[in-house]
């Protein structure tokens, strides 16, 4: 039982990074695109991350799409989180990423 429940563990933690590069890929694409500077990256991650769990965000559609889509939900949710009550964050007013898996 232990081997399977540490298999389980393992599996999660190769999924969590495989999400956390892809967030990567996000502030990258976000710097290029001149929506943050580098020194905001655990601010913008943070962010990233939060939406993730709240909406469990469609990460490779977000990465794969256009400029005006990527900028409207990296924007949104920058400028919509709040920040106040902790990380993660739950509350985005009334935003709603377009590339959110469920609302």
């Amino acid at each position: 039982m232990e081997k399977r429940i540490e298999f389980e563990q393992k599996k999660m933690e190769k999924a969590e990074k495989k999400r956390r590069f892809k967030y990567v890929e996000i502030m990258l694409r976000a710097t290029r695109l001149g929506l943050m500077t580098m020194d905001e990256d655990v601010d913008r991650m943070m962010d990233i991350e939060s939406a993730d769990k709240e909406f469990d965000m469609r990460l490779d559609d977000w990465i794969k799409a256009d400029d005006f889509n990527f900028a409207h939900d990296f924007l949104g949710i920058r400028d919509n989180i709040n920040r106040k009550d902790g990380f993660p964050s739950t509350d985005f007013g009334l935003f709603a990423p377009r590339f959110a898996g469920r609302f």
